[in-house]
């Protein structure tokens, strides 16, 4: 067992749980610095929002509402996939941890792909920020604001979405290989952090973008 452990921990540090503790507490600092990025992002979105309500409102019926919906219980169902598979993992049942690792990559593709269409009908729709921007009945400036930041917004947390699939198929390859035990799942579990943190940040976006001011 103690050459099971050391296998499993730098030479720099005493012990795995050592190892463990500082990794946990270096994910989570990590995460408090995208809650700050991503904090200016929505005070920007709250000060803009306050000063042109109209606007904001308009803007916001020209979002898909069924995309957004679908997309939101999607990555619901990936935080579901990623905390079982964790649990495969704690538990050392390999097949458990790839089949949810497999259905989260798959889950995360999924709300790429919908984000994607998403991303078309609004160029299909000249609402991209630019010279070619048109929202007929509007004042286009204002309007323009929205999607500079719904795009800005919902692009960062895309970005995020494919740097977790990059993390998610790395964390597979390894546990295919068995790398993962009860002993050692360090990685599966921050990864589970990083990636139901992004799907936190979803849960947020969605009624501000979407619904705030619908009715």
């Amino acid at each position: 067992m103690a050459e099971t452990s050391a296998a499993h921990h730098l030479h720099h540090f005493e012990s795995a749980e050592q190892q463990k503790d500082a990794s946990t507490l270096g994910m989570w600092v990590f995460l408090v610095t995208e809650i700050l990025f991503f904090g200016g992002l929505f005070a920007a979105y709250v000060v803009y929002r306050s000063a042109y309500p109209e606007a904001w409102a308009a803007a916001s019926h020209e979002l898909d509402v069924m995309l957004g919906g679908v997309n939101t219980v999607v990555l619901i169902c990936s935080s579901l996939t990623m905390a079982l598979a964790v649990q495969g993992a704690q538990l050392g049942l390999r097949n458990m941890l790839v089949v949810f690792l497999i259905l989260t990559i798959v889950l995360g593709l999924a709300f790429l792909g919908i984000k994607a269409v998403e991303y078309q009908h609004k160029y299909e729709e000249s609402l991209v920020p630019g010279p070619s921007f048109a929202m007929h009945g509007h004042p286009g400036g204002n309007i323009q604001l929205f999607f500079a930041l719904y795009f800005a917004m919902t692009g960062m947390h895309a970005l995020h979405m494919v740097i977790g699939i990059g993390l998610l198929a790395t964390l597979l390859v390894q546990g295919l290989k068995g790398k993962y035990s009860p002993r050692y799942y360090t990685p599966v579990e921050l990864v589970g952090l990083y990636w139901h943190f992004v799907d936190i940040v979803w849960i947020f976006l969605f009624p501000l973008l979407y619904l705030l001011g619908r009715h």
